[in-house]
């Protein structure tokens, strides 16, 4: 095991939580930590890749960014669980819809995250791995929609090498029933595969690929409190 810290965290070992909450924006994180957590205290800013762990309801808890993408992700997703010793990681993130009933402002629960990404090809396994969450997640973060009245689903997600390509191949996952596209729970949910450990991807939607329909930055960096509030319920 590697020491801490580590070329992309600078926490000592000890000073991250055993869970993690993650959003893509470092400034969300700034914000989970100024509005979810008692006493927050800042361990990470190398590359202005902001976390800080304080407590909520009386439990210790971390937040931290993770940047755009499945590198991004991987790398510090990676360095959590195999040298802070993190347990849980939950992604709070936006998406794009690609159903006609998840809308803006909903919340998809990703239950598996295909890719394009080639990201797998490093385990070395004769056929096709299927990322996907943590049961014990995933049922609380259902339990806890129900509970507080979020409209949500639970499906498929495409994390996507691609935010702009050559090819629009949206319509080809929408037949396979793959309800909304990002860019890092696949990554996620392979390194907790690899690590023995658990990961939810839990993301607001912001755009709809059908209808058009989109937020704005300042929305989706202060306003998708309904997510956090989920993941927050989880600790």
């Amino acid at each position: 095991m590697a020491k801490t810290p580590t070329p992309h965290i600078g926490a000592q070992y000890g000073e991250i939580a055993e869970t993690v909450i993650m959003a893509g924006d470092p400034l969300r994180a700034k914000f989970m930590a100024e509005n979810f957590l008692d006493n927050p205290v800042l361990f990470n800013n190398v590359r202005g890749m902001l976390g800080y762990t304080g407590t909520h309801n009386g439990k210790r808890v971390s937040v931290m960014g993770h940047g755009m993408g499945i590198p991004s992700i991987s790398i510090y997703t990676y360095e959590l669980f195999n040298f802070y010793d993190v347990k849980t990681i939950i992604r709070v993130g936006s998406a794009g819809s690609m159903h006609e009933d998840l809308h803006l402002g909903d919340l998809m629960i990703a239950q598996g995250a295909c890719t394009d990404s080639n990201y797998g090809a490093q385990f070395g396994l004769p056929g096709t791995f299927a990322p996907i969450a943590d049961f014990g997640l995933l049922r609380g973060a259902v339990e806890a929609c129900e509970r507080m009245g979020y409209r949500y689903k639970v499906g498929n997600i495409f994390s996507s090498d691609l935010f702009y390509g050559e090819n629009n191949y949206n319509d080809r996952w929408r037949k396979m029933q793959v309800m909304a596209i990002e860019m890092e729970a696949a990554a996620l949910y392979m390194n907790a595969a690899r690590t023995g450990k658990r990961a939810l991807a839990i993301c607001t939607i912001s755009d709809h690929l059908l209808t058009g329909e989109c937020t704005s930055a300042e929305e989706r960096q202060s306003t998708f409190t309904k997510m956090m509030d989920v993941a927050f319920s989880l600790i």
